[in-house]
């Protein structure tokens, strides 16, 4: 009789014996394969909370760095640029530049890469007699703004006051008793009332609005300008700093003067950076909870999966030595009938590693089944991204080892009985 058929009856004939084996077996690898998926699914929906939390937040960050850019763009103006040679205090006293600069420049600037500011807007401002009013008024003239020719013109801030019209501030209009559509005797020349704007609380009251060209007529300052008004760029890929713009303008336009006008940009700025931190600090708490609790499951895995193993080992083992004691009489037989001693021993530890390889199947399988259904209810994951090779190969192997190793003594115990004395004896 062949050593693979005696196996077949061994275990035909000892049912009970070989399905509790099968079972420790599987209880061990199915705690095993559980906890090592449940803890794989665990480190997957970590990774995909923190993907969506930092995806979250970037998206945050980009809607405000949208607000922003309304914010600023309806606060109008933020950066200055003015001639050179223009003394700072005068210009602050008289509150318009007393220098002038070719309006060449703007367009120059307009023609470059620069990506710091944005909204170009030329303009020539003085302070004036009105001779028909005799009064002092600000004369602004201004056309439409420049775009960039490197890139999209964005819509305007200030829309360019048409030839021949003109727009008055608060103060003008109100004491003339003015209204859109009348016309106007300014130095000379006739305009028509495009626009009235409302109280502003500022120089504004007492200006006049007019197209470049005809205020630079006017002013007998054909091609001049005395400042360019900007915006200063929000970039997404990092803050811009007053001298960083101050350095780039200059760079191009070598001898003005950058000034900012609003601080609009460093609370902007540290706004951002107060977001960023806030993200970034959220991003670690969720970090630092979901490590916690990975490793409050880690440790519960740690202590319980050793205990199963050595306790399925134990068991196997036991059970293999019942197996022996039980089966004297049969061992003696076949030692008397011709088997070797190394025959019986095989007998034993193939019975061994087929327990081992059975429980193992299912015990994967099982575990498998559980990790996957005690995933966190948030989680999208895949099942199929919870399988790990790795994890299957070493499972089929080490419990077989483990099961054939705890069946060794018992089996050698069996090869080395004398059939002699075994068959006296019973």
């Amino acid at each position: 009789m062949s050593i693979l058929r005696l196996i077949g009856k061994e275990i035909t004939h000892r049912k009970l014996n070989f399905a509790l084996g099968v079972l420790s077996v599987f209880i061990a690898t199915g705690c095993l394969v559980a906890a090592f998926t449940l803890l794989r699914g665990h480190d997957l929906h970590t990774e995909e909370l923190l993907r969506k939390k930092e995806a979250e937040s970037e998206a945050r960050l980009l809607a405000m760095e949208d607000d922003y850019r309304i914010i600023m763009k309806a606060m109008g103006f933020n950066i200055l640029i003015l001639p050179e040679g223009q003394n700072l205090s005068d210009f602050w006293a008289e509150g318009y530049a007393t220098k002038t600069m070719p309006e060449e420049y703007v367009t120059k600037l307009a023609s470059s890469k620069i990506v710091v500011i944005r909204h170009l807007l030329p303009i020539l401002e003085q302070k004036i007699d009105w001779p028909e009013q005799r009064r002092k008024i600000i004369l602004v003239g201004t056309r439409g703004e420049v775009p960039f020719m490197h890139r999209d013109p964005k819509s305007p801030i200030l829309v360019a006051v048409p030839p021949g019209s003109a727009v008055l501030g608060y103060e003008l209009w109100n004491a003339l008793d003015l209204n859109v559509g009348d016309t106007i005797a300014l130095m000379g020349k006739r305009f028509t009332v495009s626009k009235c704007h409302e109280e502003r609380g500022s120089v504004d009251d007492i200006t006049i609005w007019t197209d470049l060209a005809e205020a630079q007529a006017l002013l007998e300052m054909p091609g001049r300008i005395n400042v360019i008004q900007a915006l200063k760029c929000i970039c997404s890929s990092g803050d811009m700093t007053a001298a960083t713009v101050r350095e780039e303008v200059t760079r191009i336009l070598p001898g003005t003067h950058v000034r900012q006008m609003s601080n609009i940009v460093i609370g902007r700025q540290e706004a951002r950076d107060r977001a960023r931190i806030e993200r970034e600090q959220s991003l670690a708490a969720e970090a630092a909870a979901r490590a916690r609790l990975r490793e409050t499951r880690e440790a519960f895995a740690a202590a319980l999966v050793p205990l199963v193993l050595v306790t399925c080992a134990v068991w196997v083992g036991l059970l293999a030595f019942a197996n022996v004691r039980e089966r004297r009489a049969e061992i003696g037989i076949l030692r008397a009938i011709g088997l070797r001693s190394r025959q019986i021993f095989s007998i034993f530890i193939a019975k061994a590693l087929f327990i081992g390889m059975l429980g193992a199947c299912l015990g994967y399988a099982g575990g498998f089944i559980v990790g996957a259904a005690g995933r966190e209810a948030d989680a999208s994951t895949e099942v199929s991204a919870l399988f790990s090779p790795g994890l299957a190969i070493i499972v089929l192997l080490s419990a077989p080892l483990l099961s054939a190793i705890a069946s060794w003594a018992p089996a050698m115990m069996a090869g080395r009985q004398d059939p002699a004395i075994v068959l006296r004896e019973e």
